[in-house]
């Protein structure tokens, strides 16, 4: 992840205005959230004050910020990102790798991924690979990408803009998230550069949209519908740990079950 911090003496107090703003919060407010004085807060967005790793910690928990943005602002500040600590993580992230495997293969017969915060594809489990080498894909690293690009796949999505319009929402809220994330704010603009993507995203949303948008997809004449649950690692502090996205795909009607059940099965 390529992460915007201000080379300059000021750049820690900027930071830490910025997010006390977004989170609507006064220096009294955050003071009391984050256990440090009001005085000691002012300090520092001044830059009167140098803040300690430990009062980095305080206030990032205090405003509830991404690990990344956490780490963002410990390089603003001179130090080195809490995430880079692999005395613990190599061992954490052996048993969160695991367990994501675990759950995909148990997700069969239906797809799931492992992705990244910008659908960068991390892992699949055989039915989704299966999957999206019927439907169209062209194995494009980014799972986005490959779906908004013009192709076969977008093709085969009978609700195209409908669900261009909802994923891409969701992207800007992951975006929203981490204000610093130089890459994601890259990639969000290459995909508004995709053909249709942009008119697709400007249109209005219906006035009575359905409860959960279903992706449909034609299948040899067969609309598949599906629709998401995506899971993230709890109470992770760890950049790379939040980072982690399990998107599984899972059937909306029987139709789609019986699909799934019978027919990818017997597909080699």
């Amino acid at each position: 992840m390529t992460l915007a911090v201000p080379n300059n003496e000021t750049a820690f107090s900027g930071f830490l205005r910025t997010w006390r703003m977004r989170r609507r919060l006064s220096q009294l407010e955050l003071s009391l959230e984050a256990g440090l004085s009001q005085r000691h807060i002012s300090f520092l967005e001044t830059g009167r004050s140098k803040p300690s790793r430990f009062a980095i910690s305080q206030l990032g928990d205090a405003l509830d910020m991404p690990a990344a943005e956490i780490d963002a602002m410990l390089l603003s500040a001179g130090f080195a990102a809490r995430s880079s600590s692999k005395g613990w993580n190599d061992q954490t992230l052996r048993a969160v790798d695991a367990s994501i495997d675990h759950v995909l293969h148990s997700h069969a017969p239906y797809p799931a991924v492992s992705i990244d915060r910008i659908w960068n594809l991390q892992k699949a489990n055989e039915p989704a690979r299966k999957f999206f080498a019927m439907i169209g894909g062209t194995g494009d690293p980014n799972l986005l990408r490959d779906l908004m690009m013009p192709g076969i796949l977008r093709s085969n999505i009978v609700n195209w803009e409908q669900t261009t319009q909802a994923l891409f929402r969701m992207l800007e809220l992951e975006v929203a998230r981490r204000p610093h994330d130089e890459e994601a704010r890259h990639f969000v603009a290459e995909l508004r550069d995709l053909e249709g993507v942009s008119a697709a995203v400007s249109r209005p949303s219906r006035e009575n949209p359905m409860p959960v948008l279903t992706l449909q997809i034609c299948v040899d004449g067969v609309v598949l519908r599906l629709f998401s649950l995506i899971a993230t690692i709890g109470l992770s502090a760890d950049a790379a740990i939040d980072d982690i996205r399990i998107e599984t795909l899972l059937p909306a009607d029987k139709a789609t079950r019986d699909w799934f059940d019978y027919s990818l099965e017997t597909t080699q």
